[in-house]
């Protein structure tokens, strides 16, 4: 079973997460919910989460795939933890997927300074914020490992496209069906 761990900030932006945690849960991929601020977080909306794992408890690129929802001050909130960075890098090296989605592609893995070179895209605006990725405006942009997307309109995309690179073409069709996305 695949393994994705998604990191909860105060403030990160509702559907953002909870659309990949849900979409990845039915896909059947093991998701933890890491909280970087705390067990229990608050979005920028007022829904209240509570974590599974603390993510400095966990041991940076044991999963599959990271995940870093955008929302303000969420994604300010996850560029500055220590614990993300180690993250993000771990990750990066040991070629898993780092994927964010609105303000963190640019706040967050801009300020980890792993988009030089690459192919990203990011809520309209925080583009500026990186200058030595390549911005692009599609709603899913993968450039190796790396898997970003504009925001919440995008957020079932870009679930989407991380069910087919964890569990396959045929789960993400099926999940896409049964959830009525397409």
């Amino acid at each position: 079973m695949k393994k994705a761990v998604i990191c909860l900030a105060e403030g990160f932006e509702d559907v953002e997460a909870v659309m990949p945690i849900d979409l990845l849960r039915r896909a059947g991929v093991s998701v933890t919910v890491a909280g970087v601020t705390g067990w229990e977080i608050v979005s920028s909306r007022g829904l209240r989460l509570v974590a599974d794992a603390l993510l400095a408890d966990l041991v940076p690129g044991d999963a599959d795939a990271l995940i870093l929802p955008g929302g303000m001050p969420g994604a300010s909130n996850l560029a500055a933890s220590s614990d993300v960075t180690a993250w993000i890098k771990a990750c990066i090296a040991q070629d898993k997927i780092v994927a964010a989605i609105c303000a963190s592609p640019a706040v967050v893995l801009g300020k980890a300074g792993v988009l030089k070179g690459k192919r990203f895209t990011c809520y309209p605006g925080n583009e500026k914020d990186v200058t030595d990725g390549i911005f692009v405006t599609e709603p899913v942009v993968i450039d190796g490992n790396i898997v970003t997307s504009r925001g919440v309109g995008t957020a079932d995309a870009f679930a989407l496209e991380l069910i087919r690179l964890l569990a396959g073409k045929d789960m993400r069709d099926k999940v896409a069906k049964a959830t009525l996305i397409e």
